[in-house]
């Protein structure tokens, strides 16, 4: 799995250092992107059920509708998200699963 960001560590700083009830106080530094809102950043209001290209970017092979941590939309868009897969899926557009 590919990281998002640069790692950043202090002097002699393996997995070791800086943990509670360690010696040294060294902290390890993690750097992580912040994920932005793909239908924010493109003023989408409304996602269609029948875009089966942009619903498709939000579900991996098995199936699945991804989580906002992962796919990293805004609670309001991924609540239309999920009701436009779920319309997509009962219109015979996209599975429920995948076999």
């Amino acid at each position: 799995m590919a990281t998002t960001g640069p790692r950043r560590s202090g002097p002699g700083g393996g997995a070791s250092a800086g943990g509670p009830g360690q010696q040294g106080g060294k902290k390890k530094f993690f750097y992580r992107r912040k994920r932005v809102c793909k239908f924010c950043v493109e003023k989408i209001e409304y996602i269609d059920y029948k875009d089966l290209k942009t619903l498709q970017q939000f579900i991996p092979e098995r199936g699945k509708i991804l989580p906002r941590r992962i796919s990293g939309t805004c609670a309001l868009h991924q609540r239309k998200l999920q009701n436009a897969i779920k319309r997509a899926r009962i219109a015979a557009l996209l599975p429920f699963t995948a076999d």
